[in-house]
């Protein structure tokens, strides 16, 4: 069904259980488990990525959230989703703020379905625009659409920061906010301080994922500008990847022969394979330029634990820098 009809189909069933008999106001409906005192008050308006003033009769607590940067930000503020686009994909991916088991899945990231979200009635939904932004005009038509950067090159920590205020604001949770990037901003110090001490300042770094298709793997590379690149470098680390990237993530795709460049033998290879699908330990086990890299023969890659997610809000930013300064220290 095209997801306009969805929309529409969605928006007049959430009508239609509007003009049966349903006497509960938005005022009566309880808090989400955890929300502040003051989370019943409003109106509130925000101005997310677009520019765009939102404005809510109070803040939200029934939230549907379509990536998983978002959910991990909505989750660490003790907001927890009513609806997650690919919970099971969240789930391997993302372990710094696990769900409950009553958050319903409403589709893929690529394809969320309309009628899921409609069916939950939430009273905001938080997305990011450059997923597919025609889905943003037809969610509008049933309920106020936060949208979120989600990345910026030009300054992807900054950016994070932001797109966390913007959403404690709409759910009520700035205190909340606050204290997360106040333990972030510890715990990047922290690291720091014992890479300096470790003898690790300035030392350079390059991390990766990668996939397989029939005989090809490919490389993406995290260049300077992506979030993780900015949280190694705010930690004293150097990205030594100077490939082409992208500006709105920072992201750049090679394949192993354009891993030659990286000659620096002080060089450490850090690379995400949480869904078990690991193409450097596996898929290039064999390949005689990988295994002449001088940080393989260095013995100088790092798989990260699993469920790092590299996309992510503070708690995953915090987990990538103990696993860097883990990787530097032992």
């Amino acid at each position: 069904m095209p997801l306009l009809r969805r929309a529409l189909t969605g928006l007049i069933a959430v009508l239609a259980l509007a003009a049966c008999g349903t006497t509960e106001t938005p005022a009566a409906q309880p808090a989400a488990a955890g929300s502040p005192a003051g989370a019943a008050a409003g109106p509130i308006t925000v101005t997310d990525g677009r520019g765009k003033q939102v404005t809510l009769d109070r803040p939200a607590t029934k939230v549907v959230a379509l990536e998983w940067g978002e959910v991990e930000m909505l989750v660490g503020l003790g907001v927890m989703p009513v609806g997650v686009a690919d919970v099971k994909g969240y789930g391997t991916w993302v372990t710094a703020a696990e769900l409950d088991a009553s958050v319903k899945d409403v589709g893929t990231r690529q394809e969320p379905s309309v009628d899921s979200i409609a069916a939950l009635q939430p009273d905001l939904i938080v997305m990011e625009e450059t997923r597919d932004s025609p889905l943003v005009a037809q969610l509008e038509k049933i309920v106020p659409v936060l949208v979120a950067r989600g990345s910026d090159a030009s300054g992807n920590m900054r950016r994070m920061r932001d797109d966390l205020t913007m959403i404690a604001t709409a759910v009520g949770r700035t205190a909340e906010a606050g204290k997360l990037l106040a333990d972030l901003d510890a715990t990047l110090a922290d690291a720091r301080q014992k890479l300096a001490s470790a003898g690790a300042a300035g030392k350079p770094f390059a991390m990766a994922d990668g996939w397989k298709e029939g005989s090809t793997i490919s490389i993406r590379m995290f260049g300077k500008g992506s979030l993780v690149s900015d949280v190694a470098e705010q930690i004293g680390l150097k990205n030594a990847w100077t490939g082409k990237v992208d500006p709105a993530w920072g992201l750049g795709t090679t394949d192993v022969e354009g891993l030659t460049p990286l000659k620096d033998p002080a060089t450490r290879f850090f690379y995400n394979a949480s869904d078990g699908d690991d193409v450097f330990a596996d898929g290039l086990a064999s390949n005689a330029i990988w295994k002449s890299l001088p940080f393989v023969q260095k013995q100088q890659v790092t798989k990260l634990p699993g469920g790092i997610w590299t996309f992510g809000g503070p708690l995953s930013c915090a987990q990538y820098a103990e696993a860097l300064v883990k990787a530097y220290t032992a």
